[in-house]
């Protein structure tokens, strides 16, 4: 081989590779921006509810809200919910509940979570998910009527400060974690196959919810799968167990398979939202490992037995947590002295120390598909 060919070879390669260089620079230039979520809108159920419940329906009564809010904090919880650690990441405020009209401010978003909320209705509430991005609709219009109207000169800025911008809509965050109440419904009401059998009917709903958000302009979402409902330590008290049907944890192996599927379709269905939709970007967040993970290391972790809980009884007398009863001498409502140690808060729903060790998990991409954190989902 002459001089003069390997001088051409090696031009051709150090120009190969100067290439290389400039492209993966420029990619972690752009990765490495964070993105400036001006306002977060939140749908779901009782997982994200910060206060829908507590101002229209039932009191959330203490001791929930012990840990860190107090009295009012509207959170079926002793703390805060992974919501709230999702605002707290983004330097955002707490999200107001849309239906509560005392205190609110929806500058930097709402919160359309409903406890008890599914995906279709006839569910624990009549407010499911259709009806919440209805509500988003309503008040996304009505924001903006309202927003121009006391843009008049005359008009003190104060007056508008708790109002959103309406070009904000389009950069915020659009988080959702609903699911779990149609597949709790299905199982109290039906066989496991009818509820199987449901899933593609009921993420055929979901999907036409998030149609209906990306039509209103609606671009960046992030979308939670369903938990190890198997696991909640209620779902374990009602189950009629059978030989083989409880995995290592004590979980209900059948009720975690079902909701397993539930994931895998979800999971398709938003690949499929991902291709009709190019314009927007979806993230699945795979919650279910990352509460299973935490199952799973209860006991290295800190926490009690994942089928105890700190408030409310199921054994034997119903008493939710908020309420008290004096049976046979013995009083049942009060919480336990230790709610940081407990995965469950009061059995369906999970405690604050909990809610944050997941959150923790979830908000950098770990279980995330694709693998960004949620600073970078835009």
């Amino acid at each position: 081989m002459n001089s003069k060919k390997i001088i051409y070879i090696l031009s051709c390669f150090n120009l190969f590779v100067t290439f290389i260089f400039i492209q993966v620079s420029s990619e972690n230039v752009y990765n490495s921006k964070k993105c400036v979520y001006p306002a977060i809108y939140n749908f779901g159920d009782s997982n994200s509810d910060t206060g829908a419940v507590y101002a229209t329906f039932t009191s959330v009564q203490p001791p929930n809200g012990i840990s860190f809010f107090g009295s009012l904090s509207g959170r079926a919880s002793d703390g805060r919910l992974i919501i709230d650690y999702i605002t707290e990441e983004l330097k955002l405020p707490y999200l107001s509940a849309y239906l509560n009209s005392v205190g609110s401010n929806y500058r930097h978003g709402a919160n359309f979570a409903v406890g008890g909320a599914s995906i279709r209705p006839g569910g624990y509430s009549p407010i499911n998910l259709g009806l919440q991005v209805s509500q988003f609709i309503l008040f996304k219009s009505h924001s903006n009527i309202l927003f121009n109207q006391l843009s008049d000169n005359r008009t003190e800025p104060p007056f508008r400060s708790g109002l959103p911008r309406n070009e904000e809509f389009s950069k915020a965050l659009y988080t959702i974690d609903i699911g779990q109440n149609d597949l709790a419904i299905g199982l109290q009401h039906t066989s496991e196959d009818q509820v199987i059998s449901s899933i593609p009917d009921i993420l055929s709903q979901f999907s036409q919810a998030v149609q209906q958000l990306y039509n209103e302009g609606a671009r960046v979402f992030w979308i939670h799968n369903v938990g190890p409902i198997g696991c909640l330590p209620y779902d374990y008290i009602y189950y009629q167990h059978k030989e083989g049907n409880l995995d290592a944890n004590g979980c209900v192996k059948p009720h975690n398979e079902i909701a397993q599927e539930f994931n895998r379709q979800l999971k398709d269905q938003v690949f499929q939202l991902r291709r009709k939709f190019s314009l927007a970007k979806f993230t699945y967040v795979d919650v279910y490992t990352a509460k299973y993970k935490l199952i799973s290391n209860a006991k290295s972790l800190g926490f009690a037995s994942p089928l105890e809980f700190c408030c409310g009884s199921y054994y034997g007398y119903h008493i939710n947590c908020g309420k008290k009863a004096i049976i046979n001498g013995t009083i049942y409502g009060n919480p336990c002295k230790n709610p940081s140690q407990h995965i469950s808060w009061d059995g369906i729903h999970y405690s604050q120390a909990a809610n944050q060790w997941v959150a923790k998990q979830i908000l950098y991409g770990f279980f995330s598909d694709p693998s960004v954190s949620i600073e970078k989902a835009c």
